[in-house]
């Protein structure tokens, strides 16, 4: 009896092509139709592990860690100068999801600075930041503004410490005016102050103080001053 033979089956070529093109592991330089270019580690054709990625357009530059496809574990963002076309730092530290979120210091053009906690591409938690007229606020941020309890720091030395909100002042807290020698404990609204009490703090000590200090109010009978003010009140009620 006649032996038949069947041609073994094979599979369609393009699964051998579609094998070849899945970038896994290591590779060299892959370029984008758009021009960009990443160097690096991959699984299942996403960026993942360790890696480059260069921006044509803009020239900006990531080098760090990725999970599928987005900037996600440590890294540093860099752009060209303008003028100078040298790599500067833009933010070094933690992302989650292509977002900043962790901790991390940016960098800005003007030569301000941030360090502490983000959320979502936003400073938010705590954090640090450096002006460029020399002052400083560390405290609780939330949307990209002081919100919280948090202390600024002017260049002359003065300082307030107390409540924020959107950016300003906002609720109970001091201002030291150290360079007279004062002391404003109130409550603030939207950077104004409402109300408050001023008194002689360091006034020794202070590089401009006032003329003359604060006298201090001295009230001999308390409780009759009290009942005689209520006496007031009550007859306007009248």
């Amino acid at each position: 009896m006649p032996i038949v033979k069947y041609p073994r089956a094979r599979e369609p070529l393009y699964y051998e092509w579609d094998r070849r093109a899945q970038k896994c592991g290591l590779r060299h330089t892959v370029y984008a139709v758009n021009g960009d270019q990443y160097t690096g580690e991959w699984l299942n054709n996403l960026k993942h592990g360790k890696g480059t990625q260069i921006w044509k357009r803009t020239g900006a530059i990531y080098s760090g860690d990725w999970k599928f496809g987005k900037q996600d574990g440590y890294g540093t963002y860099s752009i060209p100068d303008p003028v100078t076309k040298e790599y500067r730092k833009v933010y070094t530290g933690w992302w989650e999801n292509g977002q900043k979120t962790g901790q991390g210091v940016s960098f800005y053009p003007n030569g301000e600075r941030y360090e502490g906690e983000w959320s979502d591409g936003a400073r938010s938690g705590w954090g640090r930041m450096h002006y460029q007229d020399g002052s400083s606020y560390e405290g609780q941020w939330e949307a990209d503004q002081p919100n919280g309890q948090g202390m600024l720091r002017l260049p002359n030395g003065n300082r307030y410490e107390g409540g924020w909100k959107d950016g300003k002042k906002h609720g109970p807290g001091r201002y030291f005016y150290i360079d007279k020698g004062q002391l404003l404990e109130g409550t603030w609204a939207e950077d104004i102050s409402k109300c408050g009490v001023l008194v002689d703090f360091d006034r020794d000590k202070a590089p401009a103080p006032t003329q003359y200090p604060i006298p201090e109010i001295e009230l001999d009978d308390p409780a009759g001053v009290l009942a005689e003010a209520q006496a007031l009140l009550d007859d306007s009620d009248n």
